[in-house]
């Protein structure tokens, strides 16, 4: 790998935070979904590896489950991963902001960016967090990687009873909506204040810094950076996995 994503003097620490602490009911029982095996070696620990690509990134923060924390330490120590980036896991919440939370009061002072990365997006290639990084070395608050939507989007009125015909809305243009992907930079500060903040429910942390009325950046993501979520994504993982191998030969 080139040396172009290594920090310049002066540069900015950066750490990456990944929340790991979900059980993953739509990929079925079993292990939480973090911990399932992909083409033999946990989600996680890939999700790990990529962040540690970047050079930028000097210390990786694993929030486990909160009974588990012992148990993903020692996963990670059984996995060969990049000696130039430290590694430090902390017991979760019982919510994915609760988790992300407790991962960032684990960061130590000196890192001022900061990721946010989905253990369930393994395979998001290097370019694409340093894309993020690079965006919020040069003055962004908060950055998000995103694709723009293949599918007409249809804003419907849900049914009362799942499963039954729900009536159209709206359709929206798709040329102002995108997918939004991880790892989310952001600034330390903006992000420690968001969680101090912002008490709803949300699905991510770019939605926590929006309602500060900071303003949120997008750039591009990959396909690659997919969220496995249900068994076919694993499939699709292991094909981009594949790939990869012939790719780089072995």
């Amino acid at each position: 790998m080139s040396d172009v994503s290594r920090p310049s003097p002066g540069a900015a620490s950066v750490a990456a935070v990944i929340p790991a602490a979900g059980r993953g009911v739509r990929l079925g029982p079993g292990a939480p979904k973090a911990l399932r095996a992909l083409n033999g070696t946990p989600m996680l620990v890939h999700a790990v590896r990529a962040m540690a690509a970047s050079r930028a990134v000097s210390l990786v923060v694993v929030v486990a489950p909160p009974d588990g924390a012992a148990e993903v330490k020692s996963l990670l120590d059984s996995h060969a991963l990049p000696e130039r980036t430290d590694f430090v896991v902390v017991p979760g919440g019982e919510s994915r902001q609760e988790s992300v939370r407790l991962g960032l009061d684990a960061v130590p002072p000196g890192h001022e960016i900061v990721l946010v990365h989905d253990a369930a997006r393994p395979l998001v290639p290097v370019d694409t967090v340093d894309a993020v990084i690079d965006a919020v070395r040069a003055g962004a608050r908060a950055v998000v990687p995103a694709l723009p939507l293949a599918d007409t989007v249809k804003e419907v009125e849900p049914a009362a009873v799942p499963g039954e015909p729900e009536p159209v809305l709206a359709t929206p243009s798709r040329a102002r909506l995108r997918a939004v992907q991880t790892p989310q930079g952001f600034d330390r500060a903006t992000l420690v204040r968001a969680h101090e903040t912002v008490t709803d429910d949300v699905t991510d942390d770019a939605s926590m810094v929006e309602q500060l009325g900071v303003q949120v950046v997008v750039v591009p993501g990959h396909e690659e950076a997919f969220k496995v979520t249900r068994p076919l994504d694993l499939v699709l993982a292991e094909a981009v996995l594949a790939r990869r191998r012939l790719n780089d030969g072995f």
